[in-house]
């Protein structure tokens, strides 16, 4: 990509601090990059979704991270994972809508009953860890394959577990845990944002 070619030789050599560029300047070279990204193929999904994650001021990385999303989306563990976190999304928007509130904030262990419940936020938190670590070495590649390890883990907590149990505590922890399927996949990109 020519575009991103010059955004690594501004990157190594830069001729402005982007962290004292004023909002209004930033937002227009993020909105000319998408403009770009569009033009050379990049989905425009993509491209919402990275943005849509907050200090998106370094524009090389958003291309970066666009390009890897892309790729990982490409395998059955991208799309898989993409319909497994839209279907907690959809569970969870539904579900807060009804009950006025937010189910965030962490899942009591405790109230864990299934294997499947366990598993899953035991993946959670080895996927946040991973996906983290890679995404401050800004190595996107890593971040998306630590990703693919939540798959599994998904499909099953939806295959065996009934999310609107009857016991409202165990009802409120499943959705808090949906809440960090949503969140853990956010240290890549906003999947909400992504068309299937």
């Amino acid at each position: 990509m020519q575009f991103a070619a010059c955004l690594k030789r501004e990157q190594e050599n830069p001729l402005v601090d982007s962290h004292k560029l004023p909002a209004d300047l930033l937002a227009f070279f993020a909105d000319r990059l998408k403009g770009q990204l569009r033009e050379q193929g990049a989905r425009h999904d993509l491209v919402d979704a990275v943005f849509a994650l907050e200090g998106q001021d370094d524009l090389l990385m958003v291309v970066r991270r666009v390009e890897a999303l892309g790729k990982f989306l490409d395998t059955d563990d991208g799309k898989n994972l993409l319909a497994g976190t839209k279907r907690a999304a959809n569970i969870l928007r539904i579900e807060e809508k009804k009950d006025g509130k937010a189910y965030d904030g962490a899942p009591d262990a405790a109230l864990y009953g299934l294997d499947e419940e366990k598993t899953l936020a035991k993946a959670i938190d080895q996927v946040k860890a991973e996906a983290g670590a890679a995404v401050a070495k800004e190595d996107f590649a890593a971040a998306m394959s630590a990703m693919a390890k939540l798959r599994p883990a998904v499909d099953a907590f939806f295959e065996h577990v009934k999310v609107n149990d009857d016991d409202a505590k165990v009802r409120e922890n499943r959705l808090k845990l949906l809440n960090e399927i949503r969140a853990a996949t956010r240290a890549v990109a906003d999947f909400s944002r992504i068309q299937d």
